[in-house]
């Protein structure tokens, strides 16, 4: 068997059992995936989705236009949007804050597809856990969608790219990419807690104390997408350079290849 034909048969496995330890985890009762429905007064449910929103609709533009251009982003769209709500499916419940711990996947969907679109990625993601599986929920949607689609997203591909120019590999760049990426968006989803649902104390106070409670099972967590999204980034690196999104150019590239060649 050549190495190519082991690479893909493994990957095709570890999705599979991927898919069949989420469904299993997602069986019994269901827990709320990052902030839980009704955890935040209505005006900082409006203003977390006020801000998410300004990220999304030039998301939704980027799709129509790289669609537009060249409809092979159609399958790359897809397989994003697919990992996210996989990778996002995997709740450990964090005492005392009201939310779970779990991967994120934008990160790896940023590097794939770009900060915006992946951020468009995530927003269907979390809608759909929260009518399907009750996971979050509606009036937190603005909230998660800003810490793990925009803070996600925005982060993962700002370390990788960051991490090329100082000169790190492909694994390593992914690594930090994915790990850090993913750190953030706990601490994020902590500031959102602590500004939203004060408890006297000072939001200081408040934001450490929920920020620290992640910490035992996001630290792990965190490792593990950092080697996942470390590992495909260097595999595609290898093997499908083209399904990277663009890291050439100034910083204001935030397009697909397709339309960073157009410019």
């Amino acid at each position: 068997m050549s190495i190519k034909g082991f690479k893909r048969k493994f990957l095709t496995a570890l999705f599979f059992f991927s898919c069949i330890w989420v469904l299993w985890q997602t069986a019994g009762p269901a827990m709320a995936m990052h902030i839980s429905e009704g955890i935040l007064p209505a005006k900082w449910s409006a203003f977390w989705l006020v801000v998410a929103l300004a990220f999304l609709f030039p998301g939704v533009l980027a799709i129509y236009r790289s669609i537009k251009e060249d409809r092979a982003m159609a399958p790359r769209l897809a397989l994003a949007g697919a990992l996210v709500f996989v990778i996002s499916l995997i709740p450990i419940p964090v005492p005392i804050s009201g939310t779970c711990s779990h991967p994120c996947g934008t990160p790896l969907a940023a590097l794939m597809i770009g900060p915006l679109m992946s951020t468009v990625m995530a927003s269907i993601a979390l809608l759909l856990q929260a009518l399907l599986l009750a996971h979050g929920g509606l009036t937190t949607w603005g909230a998660n969608l800003f810490s793990m689609g925009v803070v996600g997203s925005l982060v993962g591909l700002s370390v990788y790219r960051l991490s090329r120019r100082w000169g790190a590999g492909y694994f390593l760049s992914g690594f930090l990419a994915g790990f850090t990426g993913d750190i953030l968006v706990y601490f994020t989803t902590a500031l959102q807690l602590a500004s939203g649902v004060p408890s006297g104390r000072g939001f200081s106070s408040d934001l450490a104390k929920i920020f620290i409670a992640f910490l035992p099972t996001q630290l792990p967590l965190a490792v593990l997408e950092g080697m996942f999204t470390g590992g495909v980034v260097a595999a595609l690196a290898r093997s499908r350079p083209e399904v990277l999104f663009q890291l050439k150019g100034s910083g204001r590239n935030w397009l697909p290849n397709v339309l960073a060649k157009r410019r």
